[in-house]
């Protein structure tokens, strides 16, 4: 018999390759996504906004945080007597003004011309040779509210030299008033102070209280009397 011939067959090993798999993407949510930008915009606005402030109030702080020294200052080196005129003009509303004439007595020439109250007049001219400085202040005269001021001090001596005072807004303590004088030096001054000031503005200093002028009156005519009719009486036959 013949032998059956038999193959053999080498068996090779099978490759096996370790295939990867990627976590499945996740789906973009629309409307998270947009909530999310619209809430960083609006927190990103909000930290500039507060960044402005914070400057803004620095550059006030640092103007307040600058004193004069220990001795007081005051805006005017003068005496009351050497100080002719005041005059204040407000940024609505009327000027008042009281000066002193040839006689050396305090008389009002603004809202009108009348006779002053003298012990109210020389109160004024004493408060500006008061009006104490609390501090130097050097920056934009818009931060303190100078470029368009509130109120106008014209003070006028007794050699003609003329120096102006202008009030800006308060301070942020409300201590103070933002003030420039001679559109030059910037400084803080004591809110009591100008508002002493200011009063002469606010209620002018009249000896008398004007009362106003009384339309002429007319002289009444004499009442007419009614003429008188006669009858006319007609005879009968």
């Amino acid at each position: 018999m013949a032998r059956k011939a038999t193959s053999t067959k080498k068996s090779t090993p099978r490759k096996t390759s370790a295939v990867r798999k990627e976590p499945p993407v996740a789906r973009q949510q629309k409307s998270a996504f947009r909530l999310g930008t619209f809430i960083t915009v609006i927190l990103l606005a909000a930290l500039v906004g507060f960044a402005f402030y914070l400057n803004r109030e620095k550059e006030i702080t640092d103007a307040e945080a600058t004193p004069t020294g220990e001795e007081p200052a005051f805006v005017f080196d003068i005496l009351s007597s050497d100080i002719k005129s005041i005059e204040i003009k407000p940024a609505d509303g009327d000027p008042a003004k009281v000066a002193r004439n040839e006689q050396n007595v305090w008389a009002l020439e603004l809202p009108i011309k009348a006779e002053a109250d003298q012990g109210l007049a020389e109160a004024a001219a004493s408060q500006v040779t008061a009006l104490q400085v609390t501090a130097e202040v050097d920056g934009d005269p818009e931060v303190f509210g100078l470029d368009n001021p509130v109120y106008v001090i014209t003070i006028e001596y007794a050699d003609g030299t003329k120096h102006t005072l202008e009030v800006g807004d308060t301070t942020p303590t409300n201590s103070g008033y933002y003030v420039r004088v001679d559109k030059a030096r910037m400084m803080i001054v004591s809110l009591s102070g100008i508002d002493s000031l200011l009063n002469l503005v606010n209620f002018p200093p009249y000896l008398n209280t004007p009362t106003p002028t009384a339309l002429p009156t007319e002289t009444p005519l004499p009442p007419t009397e009614a003429p008188t009719l006669e009858a006319t009486v007609t005879p009968t036959p």
